[in-house]
This record gives structure tokens, sequence and C-alpha cells, in this order.
């Protein structure tokens, strides 16, 4: 966020071969992404390791000196292929892998398998609160599939989101699937309380279809 008066901040874009490699730790060869862009909502790094057998994680955790635990960490595998070993448990990890690791105290360690893997780190104290979008999208292409799980998603985002309209909106597109007219309207109702363009996206929703002649339906969604 900028404060009032602050100049517009500007995206980036950059190849990660712009970005200044640096040698180590150890015989790998690190690139300060974090650092070079400005980013400041979590850390990230990339790491290439130029022979098969060298370190392309080094081997440590994320404990501070003080003995305090200080941040989870996810890495992806972009190019090549590793071998990551986690409090002595080993995992293959080809182009495409992610290994997310949320105990700081583990013991994290990978070694290229392939000349020119290159891993990307992420990191930060677990503070991120999710937003409500995750559980509308996951749960949208239920709604007609498996609505069970639609139904679950729903409340489990309702639970730590009991403001979002989209997820209101969503369950009332599942009750209405499943003709349960009242637990629909007063879902929709809630959903164009919080967000009045909810009444715009339910005028043309399939989903909603079975409402679209019922005069309460018409007196919410308007049009």
């Amino acid at each position: 966020m900028t404060a009032a008066g602050d100049p517009p901040l500007s995206p980036r874009v950059v190849q990660i071969d712009q970005i200044e490699a640096v040698p180590g730790p150890g015989s790998l060869i690190w690139r300060p992404v974090r650092l070079s862009l400005g980013v400041r909502a979590f850390g990230c790094n990339a790491y290439t390791a130029t022979e098969a057998g060298q370190d392309v994680v080094e081997p440590h955790d994320e404990v501070s000196d003080d003995g305090s635990a200080e941040q989870e960490e996810l890495y992806f595998v972009a190019t090549g292929h590793a071998s990551f070993t986690i409090d002595g448990a080993h995992h293959d990890a080809p182009a495409g892998t992610y290994v997310f690791i949320p105990d700081p105290r583990s013991h994290r360690h990978a070694v290229a398998q392939e000349p020119g893997t290159t891993v990307l780190s992420f990191g930060g104290p677990p503070t991120f609160e999710p937003s409500a979008w995750e559980w509308a999208f996951r749960s949208a292409p239920l709604i007609h599939t498996d609505p069970q799980r639609a139904g679950e998603l729903l409340a489990e985002g309702l639970a730590l989101h009991p403001l979002a309209p989209g997820l209101h909106y969503n369950r009332a597109c599942l009750h209405a699937v499943q003709a349960r007219r009242e637990e629909a309207l007063a879902c929709l109702r809630r959903a164009i309380e919080l967000d009045s363009k909810a009444a715009e996206w339910a005028r043309h929703d399939e989903d909603l279809a079975s409402l679209h002649d019922d005069p309460e339906f018409q007196a919410l969604a308007g049009g």
C-alpha cells in the first residue's frame, strides 16, 4: 500500500538471467530476486547449480540464532531436476515440482540431478490471510458435479470470510440448483446486501434459472 502523495508503484518485468548472478552459498549460484525487484511482501530468490551433484538449496533450517522460528518456505523447481532431503526424508523433484516446508525447524537440502537446475524459493512468516475468492473459485465448478463438496467448501470459506458476497452468491446458486428456493433467496439477498453487483450477476445466471420467474427473485435482482 502506498501512502497519499507517494508516487505510484510500477510493475517490473525481468528475465531470470537479467538478475545478478552471485556465487554461493557453496557451489550454487544465487540470484537475489527479492532485492532486485524490491519485493516486500515475502522473500523470493532463485538458485542454480551448473553441474549435477551440486547443491541447489544449501543445507539449512529457518530457525534464527536466538532459537525463534522465522518463516515457512516454498520451493519450485523451474528447470532441470532436483532431489530434496527434508528431515532425513528424500523427495524426487523434477521440473514443475513444488516443495512446501511449513515448519521452520525442518532441515532442508536439495541437490541438482541435472546441470543447470534452477530452484525458486519463496518464504515469509505465516501471516498471510487467504482471500475469499479461493473458496468461490473452487466451489463454482462443483455446484453441478459434486454439490456436497461445493457446500463444504462454501461453509469453510464463510467461516473465515462471513462478509464475502461471492461466497453467499455461490451458496445461492448451489441451493437453486438443488431446488431449495427459500435458502437460495436468503443467500442471494445477503449477497446483494454485501455487494449490489450481485443483483446484476443473478439476472442471467443459469444456475439461478429456477428462480428467474419468481416474483421475490425479480424484486431482488431487478432488471
